[in-house]
């Protein structure tokens, strides 16, 4: 499908302010619903890449209208059956830049899944302010008796909040599980990583449990790694790095919690920052930087480093070391790795920046192990007298 409606980064001359917008993709005119819609997010602090995100959904919602002939505002419950086959069942254009055709590519049910959320957004966005009736946005959700309820949901004095809205077009999809890496696995990242700053940035995911965007949006201000910090007004004893949530940073990497927290890092990982430190002394055009992860060896040196660097550093890796390792699974390893040490809940939920305890249920990771020692312990009851 060809698209009509596109989105497009728009910078401002006058700030350099960095804004999302979708446009038609013949004219360039400004698609007003849509922009209205995007600046909306802005205003609830949504992140920069929610953003670019939500502005390829919308788009494509918009040029399926167009395509099918259909009024955006108005889809019936058939048209939006028919969106979310269409998302399914269509293949997807070829890669940007292949050489040669690669085999055909289908969206999977979980990314229809959220684009139809998108659509949803937007859609229940018009009916707030009257570009959309209030039945279209009615045939979005149905309500749904919660028979289970997941661990810690506050269910109400009498039950009332089992009583949910939920989602119509939507797929059933089996939960793909999560990945972790063991101790052995890691260390072995770390010696294979050329670089002083590679080995630094895995062990720090590894070491703090921190989301790949909160580190690469560290300061070098953010990194108390003294006994005491006193002398730059931190009471916090020990060394330990602080995660905040800036808008500003260069590299647009931003914090996922809007809560400020300081998380403890051990001695080994300050012996590694003090090698990259040495490493990154080298390049002169680091020195302006505030950033603490940095381009080294490629231009523009000094620059912030992006998110894209650090995945093909990672997927570098993977081939090296002959296994899958993505920067979230170090997340996973630091919490799975505290509560199966016995490290309270609630502290492995502050130490991670959950607001939810109900976002601590995925880390509880099993290994082959313990299941086999779970096994043989109660496999006497089987043996034969």
């Amino acid at each position: 499908m060809d698209a009509d409606f596109v989105a497009e980064r728009a910078v401002s001359p006058a700030t350099g302010l960095v804004r999302w917008v979708v446009v038609d993709a013949r004219s360039f005119d400004l698609q007003p619903e849509a922009v209205a819609f995007l600046a909306s997010l802005r205003a609830r602090g949504c992140s920069p890449n929610t953003e670019r995100a939500y502005a390829g959904r919308v788009a494509l919602y918009l040029s399926y209208c167009l395509m099918r002939r259909l009024d955006w505002r108005t889809p019936g419950f058939l048209d939006l059956v028919g969106l979310q086959r269409w998302l399914v069942e269509t293949p997807l254009p070829p890669r940007a830049g292949r050489v040669r055709p690669g085999p055909v590519r289908y969206r999977s049910r979980g990314t229809a899944n959220a684009i139809m959320t998108v659509v949803g957004e937007f859609l229940r966005f018009g009916a707030a302010h009257g570009w959309v009736p209030a039945g279209t946005a009615g045939l979005l959700s149905q309500p749904k008796l919660l028979r289970f309820s997941p661990p810690g949901f506050d269910r109400g004095e009498s039950g009332q909040q089992r009583h949910v809205d939920t989602a119509v077009f939507r797929f059933q999809v089996t939960e793909p599980g999560y990945e972790d890496l063991s101790d052995e696995q890691i260390r072995r990242l770390i010696a294979a990583a050329p670089s002083a700053r590679d080995r630094f940035l895995i062990a720090l995911l590894a070491c703090t449990g921190l989301r790949i965007g909160e580190a690469l949006g560290l300061h070098r201000g953010d990194m108390h790694l003294l006994a005491s910090s006193r002398a730059v007004g931190c009471g916090i004893e020990g060394p330990h790095v602080h995660v905040r949530r800036r808008m500003d940073n260069p590299n647009r990497a931003l914090a996922k919690s809007r809560h400020h927290r300081f998380v403890p890092v051990t001695a080994d990982l300050v012996a590694l920052y003090t090698d990259y430190q040495y490493e990154r002394d080298h390049v002169a055009e680091a020195a302006e930087s505030e950033m603490v992860f940095v381009n080294l060896f490629r231009p523009p040196l000094g620059r912030a480093m992006l998110y894209p660097n650090a995945k093909e550093m990672f997927d570098r890796l993977a081939r090296t070391v002959g296994h899958a390792c993505r920067p979230h699974m170090l997340r996973h390893s630091a919490a799975t790795r505290w509560l199966r040490d016995g490290v309270d809940r609630d502290v492995v939920q502050r130490l991670l920046g959950h607001v939810s305890p109900l976002s601590m249920e995925r880390y509880r990771h099993v290994d082959d192990a313990e299941a086999r020692a779970a096994v043989e312990r109660v496999g006497s009851l089987t043996e034969r007298p």
